[in-house]
């Protein structure tokens, strides 16, 4: 446990870096990804490695702060500096084991909205796709992050632009897409999983009302044991080593 203050940031960062295993190949995107990854090569995950849609591969830690995954430092020492050809190319053979997304808007089912919403009688246009959708059909598994706001859950998101579950119960068996889908959700205030394509609560951070959090969603979210996974825990603090290498990687807590 840290044995001092940390923002809920620092905390996503800490449970996403948890979701990358030992050996997994990791398609890291911008914002909190960027630090989650380089947190789990420094400690538990030493032999991950990551690809940026950029057409970098990294085997370890970029060398210095990184606003993007095209900074030089992201460069530095990297194992090899491509092409998005490359990058998708991996995610084609199936080769990525674990990929990150975020978005406005997420449905029970883990789709994924980054294209339009509806601002009282106005569409909004967002940036849409990039990779995410690409990342979403072919990944082993997807690991989406992103603020703890009721407007971001929604029965059924506005439009799908990165595709999670089957609403049948199968998760992934009926559906078109090859990657395993939706595996977690971390928010500002909890950490979610999946189970037979749908959303359960997992663990519930730190000093957050349980039931006040679980109000935000508009339907009845599932917990851990309504599904037989045990009971739901508190999400683990970032450790004072994991706060040191988010701060070394974060100097300025641009991200965090």
């Amino acid at each position: 446990m840290a044995s001092e203050t940390y923002t809920p940031r620092e905390l996503m960062v800490s449970a996403a870096a948890a979701e990358i295993e030992d050996g997994d190949t990791a398609f890291v995107g911008m914002r909190l990804p960027l630090i989650a990854f380089q947190l789990a090569v420094s400690t538990h995950a030493p032999d991950s490695m990551a690809v940026y849609e950029s057409g970098v591969v990294r085997d370890g830690p970029a060398d210095g702060f990184i606003h993007t995954m095209c900074d030089l430092p992201n460069l530095n020492h990297a194992v090899s500096t491509t092409g998005m050809l490359d990058i998708m190319s991996r995610l084609q053979r199936g080769d990525v084991d674990v990929g990150f997304l975020g978005g406005a808007e997420v449905d029970r089912y883990g789709n994924l909205n980054t294209t339009r919403v509806r601002a009282g009688d106005e569409e909004i246009r967002l940036p849409g796709s990039g990779g995410a959708c690409d990342i979403a059909c072919m990944a082993g598994r997807t690991v989406l992050l992103m603020p703890h706001e009721p407007r971001r859950f929604v029965e059924e998101v506005n439009y799908v632009t990165s595709p999670g579950h089957s609403a049948d119960g199968s998760g992934r068996g009926n559906h078109p897409a090859p990657g395993g889908g939706p595996d977690a959700l971390v928010t500002s205030k909890a950490t979610f999983g999946f189970a037979d394509g749908e959303l359960f609560l997992r663990s519930v951070h730190p000093g957050v009302d349980r039931e006040a959090m679980l109000a935000d969603f508009p339907w009845a979210v599932r917990t851990a044991p309504e599904i037989g996974e045990g009971p739901v825990t508190t999400t683990p603090e970032p450790t004072d080593e994991e706060l040191e290498l988010i701060r070394t990687f974060d100097p300025d807590g641009f991200w965090t």
